[in-house]
């Protein structure tokens, strides 16, 4: 599963083939969050307060290029890298 960004220790991945509707992993540790893209809303799994605020508001910046990447990830076509949150 790449990693399409990284950034106080949380990795986001996507992975290839995946179901619908498109999300990410958010992986924290022990934690991992499912994240929709659009609308942007957790749709699995569970994380820290802080964490899920973070996660939630990278989305929320990068909402064009993950959906971007989700449609690379359903053509088999490599992923951007996409900035973390500063």
């Amino acid at each position: 599963m790449p990693v399409v960004s990284q950034f106080y220790g949380i990795l986001i991945r996507m992975f290839y083939n995946d179901h619908v509707p498109p999300h990410v992993h958010a992986v924290y540790g022990e934690y991992e969050l499912i994240v929709t893209i659009s609308p942007i809303t957790i749709l699995q799994g569970k994380a820290p307060n802080r964490v899920r605020s973070m996660v939630l508001e990278w989305t929320a910046l990068h909402q064009q290029e993950l959906s971007d990447n989700w449609n690379r990830c359903r053509q088999g076509e490599p992923l951007l890298r996409i900035e973390p949150l500063e």
